[in-house]
């Protein structure tokens, strides 16, 4: 699996919505460039903050 994903990737990878991907990366100051997102910097990210993932996203995500 790529690094950068798009918003739609992410979410459907982790079960939520492309809204709530986007609005996360906002909270958090994840940068998107260019309509993708470096998940291993959005998962780590939402861990430090405290944001709850499913419990299998480091495997979907491959991290």
């Amino acid at each position: 699996m790529a690094i950068h994903l798009t918003p739609d990737e992410l979410s459907d990878a982790l079960g939520i919505t492309s809204k709530d991907v986007i609005r996360m990366c906002q909270e958090e100051s994840v940068p998107i460039l260019h309509g993708r997102i470096d998940k291993t910097l959005f998962m780590f990210s939402m861990k430090a903050a405290g944001h709850p993932l499913p419990e299998d996203s480091e495997d979907l995500l491959s991290v």
